[in-house]
């Protein structure tokens, strides 16, 4: 099948699927989408020995996507500067202290817990893994993923505080959480005798602080540049191509220089979507900016949870495995809320916080097809397919489970619309 071929056939179920949701199921699109794919590919699979070879060929096209290629490595660098070219600076500076904590902090201590959490209940179960890859799937794991959370954001009515917090962390933890994975991926030696290597947390420091660093002052650079170039012309049809460079090439240059891309990409869309549209846009360029990365956004997003969903046709498939999903899923949503209370709690002595914060911030932490696709690029051993077996019964519950109950946990806590100190 041709690039082009595969492309059309993504799109055109991309839309069936948008189609069947709204027209019957009517939950938020990329929830739905998700459902609906995850339910044809359950139909595939248990209708396979019956099809005619039609599961076959639906887990051979499935085979020629590179998922992590095409999250990593493509479609993120759109969906990050998507959203973040709509975030307010003021909101996020006013927010900064969770957002940077829970980003950094939390992260960090979500890998380690969740890590060794999963290490001692595979080890129960009769399924040992050396500890070194139970904290690469820590890692994976832990970052909320920003497609899944900005998602949700846009058809939940949170208050503006949770929603800043939200949106913000995901903005940036996903780059943190990157960062980390591949740290210990190095420290584990590529997955070869990854036993023998002791984690130093020291040099995962100095990765963290080498990429983020750097990331932070190329977005930044490249946010400048492009400010520049938009200043100095008044037409819509080139400011809209310099925003749509400024995410791809801003993206691929972090890349080939290793520093954190998904940061980069983050603060350049941070900065032409403020300093940008206050003082180098004219209105109607605005307009045509912004419709056009919301088509962006809503288009790539629904072939993304549409692939999450038919990646069900390539995953292994093991009762043992899928036991363990399970029993690893509150493991994941234990290692969120400690990370939450130790890093947001103290904050509610020193400031104000939404009565539930910590509850809302623990529930409305979304895995989504990041971690699918980091998981994918774990090396071929005994333990990848158990991990991505794992990952994906994350994701799944993460997204159907939380993505669809976190209104009415928001809900909750709105009831009566106050705001006491957390610490109260």
């Amino acid at each position: 099948m041709t690039l082009f071929s595969l492309i059309s056939v993504l799109i055109s179920l991309a839309a069936v699927a948008s189609y069947l949701n709204y027209r019957y199921i009517r939950l938020p699109t990329t929830i739905g989408v998700m459902l609906v794919a995850l339910v044809g590919s359950l139909i595939i699979i248990v209708a396979g020995p019956y099809a005619g070879g039609f599961r076959d060929h639906a887990s051979a096209m499935m085979s020629q996507i590179d998922f992590e290629q095409t999250v990593l490595h493509g479609l993120l660098a759109f969906l990050l500067f998507a959203g973040a070219i709509h975030v307010d600076f003021d909101d996020l500076t006013r927010e900064w202290p969770v957002i940077s904590l829970l980003a950094v902090v939390g992260t960090l201590l979500s890998t380690a817990i969740v890590g060794v959490l999963t290490w001692l209940v595979l080890g129960w179960l009769g399924i040992a893994i050396p500890f070194i890859e139970a904290l690469l799937f820590g890692a994976l794991i832990s970052p909320t993923d920003p497609i899944a959370v900005l998602a949700i954001m846009k058809s939940v009515a949170a208050p503006k505080q949770w929603e800043v917090q939200m949106s913000g962390e995901s903005l940036f933890n996903d780059g943190i959480g990157v960062v980390i994975f591949l740290a210990l991926l190095e420290l584990s030696g590529g997955g070869s005798a990854a036993s023998e290597h002791t984690v130093h947390f020291g040099t995962i420091a100095m990765i963290l602080l080498k990429e983020v660093g750097g990331a932070l002052v190329l977005g930044l650079v490249a946010g400048m540049i492009a400010f520049r170039m938009l200043k100095r012309v008044d037409n819509y049809q080139v400011e809209v191509l310099l925003t749509l460079a400024l995410a791809m090439g801003g993206y691929a240059l972090a890349d080939a220089l290793h520093l954190s891309a998904p940061i980069a990409v983050v603060v350049s869309g941070v900065f032409i979507g403020n300093e940008g549209r206050a003082f180098a846009m004219s209105d109607k360029t605005q307009e045509h900016v912004d419709t056009f990365w919301e088509l962006i956004d809503e288009i790539l997003n629904t072939v993304l949870f549409l692939l999450v969903g038919l990646e069900l046709l390539v995953l292994p498939r093991e009762w043992k495995w899928l036991v363990a999903g399970l029993l690893v899923v509150p493991i994941v949503v234990l290692a969120r809320w400690i990370s939450v209370l130790a890093t947001v709690g103290p904050l509610g002595l020193l400031r104000i916080q939404r009565r539930g914060s910590i509850a809302v911030l623990t529930w409305g932490a979304l895995r989504g097809a990041i971690s699918v696709a980091l998981a994918l690029s774990l090396p071929a051993n005994n333990s990848r397919s158990l991990l991505l077996t794992i990952t994906y019964c994350v994701v799944v519950f993460s997204i159907l489970v939380q993505g669809l109950t976190i209104s009415r946990v928001i809900s909750h806590f709105t009831r009566d619309d106050g705001s006491i100190p957390q610490g109260s």
